[in-house]
């Protein structure tokens, strides 16, 4: 068995805010005024449902204040990822809410992308940005975050996440408006709700790919449907076993969607908090499911094709995978 960590992948689901390293967290909220309690000693936490995972997340948030703070985890973002093999990555910020928070609009996503320019130079991992807005907040700030993405180039897209049981009908004209513009949409869906999720983020969002997307298997004409349109699924194993979405990783229906026919990438999506990284969730995969090397490689692969980079990029990450193969 290959080395997986030197296996070149492509990172298409992550929020930036689930990668911060908990000694950063711990050092970031001493110096900013907020405790944070020792990571637990047995093992990541487990969430009883989204809100629970929400809640979580609000102690995240409230340590960053600072350009510094965001520069910092973007940029060990960038390390942490070139250690698993990440050649490009979209990462997910939810940058209006940030601004609004502190006051300051842009700073954060400035911050964010000027720690990401470093890793890139120091680390050699190609990062875009995508900025996801809840389905709990408003159309307003729905807007705000649209102008955000419009207003540097290394945003590619935007995207609602959060509580699926909120629908996304309320924001169809912002995004809409998004994708006249030129920006990709990718929505969460298929997570916590069922087929119903999906359908929306496809018809009204327009969705590219669909964030998670697991629930689609409860519907025989949904799965043909979103295979014949190609739609790419940006599938996270261990944060559904995490936020309970999948009893276990064994019990994870991973496998079947793709003997479905369905196009799967492997995601972390909140990697800190699961506990988990890149490779490492390769490793599990290969682990539970027994794949060989080239199962491996082929989902490597669409993770590639799936992805909003220059051909160019494809190109130099699909010939490393060859080299992969060939080591």
């Amino acid at each position: 068995m290959r080395d997986l960590t030197l296996l070149p992948k492509a990172h298409l689901h992550v929020h930036l805010e689930s990668t911060i390293r908990w000694t950063t967290l711990r050092e970031i909220g001493e110096a900013t005024g907020v405790p944070v309690p020792s990571r637990p000693e047995d093992g990541p936490p487990m969430f009883d449902g989204f809100r629970q995972f929400a809640d979580h997340n609000t102690l995240i948030r409230s340590c960053l204040r600072r350009p510094e703070d965001f520069r910092r985890i973007a940029l060990e973002y960038c390390a942490d990822e070139a250690a698993q093999g990440t050649r490009y990555a979209e990462v997910t910020f939810t940058a209006a809410s940030h601004g609004e928070r502190l006051g300051d609009l842009g700073m954060p996503l400035a911050a964010v992308l000027d720690g990401l320019a470093e890793g890139r130079a120091a680390y050699g991992v190609e990062c875009r940005v995508i900025l996801d807005h809840s389905r709990r907040r408003s159309v307003e700030r729905a807007r705000r975050t649209v102008e955000l993405a419009t207003s540097r180039e290394e945003v590619i897209a935007v995207g609602l996440a959060g509580d699926e049981a909120h629908p996304l009908a309320p924001f169809a004209e912002v995004l809409h408006a998004a994708r006249d513009t030129g920006l990709h949409l990718v929505h969460h869906a298929g997570e916590t709700c069922g087929p119903d999720s999906i359908r929306e983020a496809i018809t009204v969002g327009r969705t590219e790919r669909l964030g998670h997307g697991i629930r689609v298997l409860d519907d025989p004409d949904l799965v043909a449907e979103v295979r014949e349109r190609g739609i790419p699924l940006e599938v996270c194993p261990s944060s559904n076993v995490t936020l309970g979405v999948a009893a276990s990783l064994d019990a994870h229906p991973l496998p079947r969607l793709r003997d479905a026919g369905l196009r799967v990438t492997l995601n972390t999506d909140i990697p800190s908090t699961a506990g988990t990284s890149l490779a490492e969730e390769y490793a599990r995969v290969r682990t539970a499911f027994g794949y060989d090397d080239t199962a491996l490689a082929e989902l490597s692969r669409t993770g590639v094709d799936a992805s909003f980079a220059p051909a160019a990029t494809k190109e130099r990450i699909h010939r490393a995978i060859d080299e992969w193969l060939r080591s």
